[in-house]
């Protein structure tokens, strides 16, 4: 699987996955002229867009993706709630596998303040890889099999939590919608990851996150390569550009 992050954090998010076969689109959260700066003038290779909620930093270039002549699957309600419609848009019921290419999607229930937000798991029948793909949930409610790559918010860590300006309901509203680094170590523990190639760690918080703590412990817990999503930064597939 070929992996690309060209934007990870509050300020936007987008992310691209390829097994070889379907390249695909996970979030339009980054104004549509850097989106297309930093996916090299491409979009329109994309077989599809997903988009996990509506909030700007996931989902600011969703029409502008779909005037591009890209397909965006997002939830029923997400879709509902951001007024969007036409050809290209493509509303699924969470809970429900649909298929893009070579490409089986699972969308599932996320745990976030937005109207019907999904985590989702890519089955691609092509290489046989399994990829989760979670942002902006408080915690994940299942286990998963056969996991080959994992591609995962790691917000803050709980000794980091008073860094910055957050009042006291800001600080609620972390804790419940955005996973801790302490929270990813159990969610890690509790799954089967023998099949497991690689980590991708997203959504760093840049005040409440530590990048290389939190790099060097995933690797040492899973055991395999573990890479950083930063906010400034191009990474294709672990390596920086």
């Amino acid at each position: 699987m070929e992996f690309t992050s060209y934007a990870s954090g509050s300020r936007g998010n987008s992310y691209t996955v390829f097994d070889g076969e379907t390249p695909l689109m996970l979030e339009a959260g980054l104004p549509i002229k850097e989106l297309r700066k930093r996916a090299g003038f491409s979009l329109s290779s994309m077989e599809a867009c997903l988009i996990s909620h509506e909030h700007q930093d996931h989902s600011r270039s969703v029409r502008d993706v779909m005037a591009a002549g890209v397909d965006v699957f997002t939830s029923q309600g997400t879709a509902a709630f951001m007024d969007c419609t036409g050809h290209r848009m493509q509303p699924f019921r969470t809970g429900e596998v649909f298929s893009v290419g070579s490409w089986e999607i699972l969308p599932f229930a996320a745990v976030h303040d937005a109207v019907d937000p999904v985590s989702f798991l890519l089955y691609s029948r092509y290489s046989g890889e399994k990829v989760l793909f979670a942002t902006d949930t408080g915690f994940i409610r299942y286990k998963f099999k056969g996991l080959t790559h994992i591609i995962i918010e790691a917000n803050y860590c709980d000794s980091l939590i008073d860094n910055g300006d957050l009042d006291i309901l800001g600080k609620k509203r972390l804790v419940q919608t955005h996973m801790s680094f302490q929270r990813l170590k159990r969610m890690l523990r509790a799954n089967n990851l023998s099949k497991l190639q690689s980590v991708f760690l997203i959504h760093l918080s840049s005040r409440r996150s530590d990048p290389d703590r939190f790099r060097e412990e995933i690797q040492e817990l899973t055991g395999k390569p573990t890479y950083c999503c930063e906010q400034n930064q191009i990474l294709h597939s672990g390596f920086v550009a």
